[in-house]
């Protein structure tokens, strides 16, 4: 968190090294738009120097420019985005590949909506999860969150949680992550934070106030006070991507209802759409992500070609020939529009991977920029 009372030099003097650093907060920044940053503060004490620590702590590689983490900036509350808007709005347009406007795109969460999605060949498929983040209004962010404040939303969570029971008859549990035992944290995929998390604040105090509601059945998890205030992840043992948007969107809507009702609100900004720490996810704060049983085509010299013109991220996972398909952009478009950009890619990269299967070519099936 912010010193108040830190003693500083000039903006010249200040202005950090960037030389090797990869990140999307080194490509935008510059010493006159440090200077005109320098003296702000955010309500909260929030500083220009604490939303750029992340990408001082982690300078990131070439190759990784499509990752959230290649962002290298944190905001530390949602009034950052307005106090520093110069910086933020060009890292936003920067990352999602498109320009700001007067206002987002309107939520669209009808299931119905998504197109082809009967036409994804199955066999090739093997898992498909969906999440999203929220930030809760008047709350600082978790890089700035004190541990008072992390608490608050703890029990704030504990309160709101149990009415999608209520409202939804969707039966569930919630466990605190310093309870979890070694075979639930492997259940429910917990990862330990990493040093950077540590270093820039986000882990700061773990475990401590650290949540997580389950649906009895392990398809729906709501983590509270990770990297976000609020995370909510289903995932399927198939690709029925509509029924995971359907049951990701209804969550979503049923939980802003619950805090609602408790009087608080989802942070949002007309401009932006949906806050989060990372302006990697405001917009929609959506990932779609399927894993693909994947041979020949991650290895074909265009596949990062590709990947990069279907404006999506591939990487490997843990299992030899499965690939995990993710969205880069989650800003510029509704709910629906990301999910479809995924369905839409997903099937041209099965496509390929037949087509290289039969030993034939794919440059007539390679894609123009999204």
């Amino acid at each position: 968190m912010t010193r108040l009372h830190l003693k500083r030099a000039s903006p010249d003097q200040e202005f950090p090294n960037l030389c090797g650093n990869f990140t999307w907060m080194a490509r935008v920044l510059t010493p006159a738009m440090y200077q005109r940053q320098f003296h702000r503060c955010t309500n909260s004490g929030v500083i220009f120097d604490d939303i750029i620590r992340p990408g001082l702590e982690a300078p990131g590689c070439a190759a990784d420019w499509s990752t959230p983490a290649s962002v290298g900036c944190a905001a530390g509350d949602a009034q950052s985005y307005t106090l520093f808007c110069d910086f933020f709005d060009r890292i936003i347009e920067a990352y999602h590949g498109r320009l700001l406007s007067g206002h987002t795109p309107k939520s669209d969460f009808n299931s119905e909506n998504l197109k082809g999605t009967a036409d994804i060949d199955q066999s090739y498929v093997v898992h498909c999860e969906l999440s999203a983040v929220r930030a809760i209004d008047d709350f600082c962010f978790p890089t700035h969150c004190s541990r008072g404040e992390r608490r608050r939303l703890l029990l704030l969570a504990q309160r709101a949680l149990p009415l999608l029971e209520e409202d939804d008859g969707l039966p569930g549990c919630f466990l605190l992550v310093d309870e979890l035992t070694a075979d639930q944290q492997r259940t429910l995929n917990l990862q330990l934070p990493s040093a950077l998390l540590h270093r820039c604040g986000v882990a700061r105090d773990w475990p401590d106030a650290r949540g997580v509601w389950v649906s009895t059945d392990g398809s729906l998890l709501v983590w509270v006070n990770l990297e976000d205030h609020l995370k909510v992840v289903t995932h399927r043992a198939d690709g029925n991507i509509p029924e995971a948007f359907r049951r990701l969107c209804n969550t979503l809507e049923k939980l802003e209802a619950s805090y609602q009702r408790l009087r608080h609100s989802f942070a949002w900004q007309q401009q932006l759409g949906w806050l989060s720490s990372s302006p990697a996810d405001v917009g929609t704060g959506l990932r779609v992500r399927v894993t693909l049983r994947l041979k020949l085509l991650p290895e074909h010299r265009r596949a990062e070609d590709v990947i990069a013109r279907l404006r999506l991220h591939m990487e490997k996972t843990e299992c030899p020939a499965l690939f995990c398909v993710c969205n880069v952009a989650t800003f510029g478009m509704s709910e629906v529009g990301v999910a479809q950009l995924v369905v839409d890619g997903v099937k041209l990269i099965i496509a390929m991977e037949k087509r290289l299967e039969a030993g034939g070519d794919i440059n007539h099936l390679v894609p123009t920029q999204k």
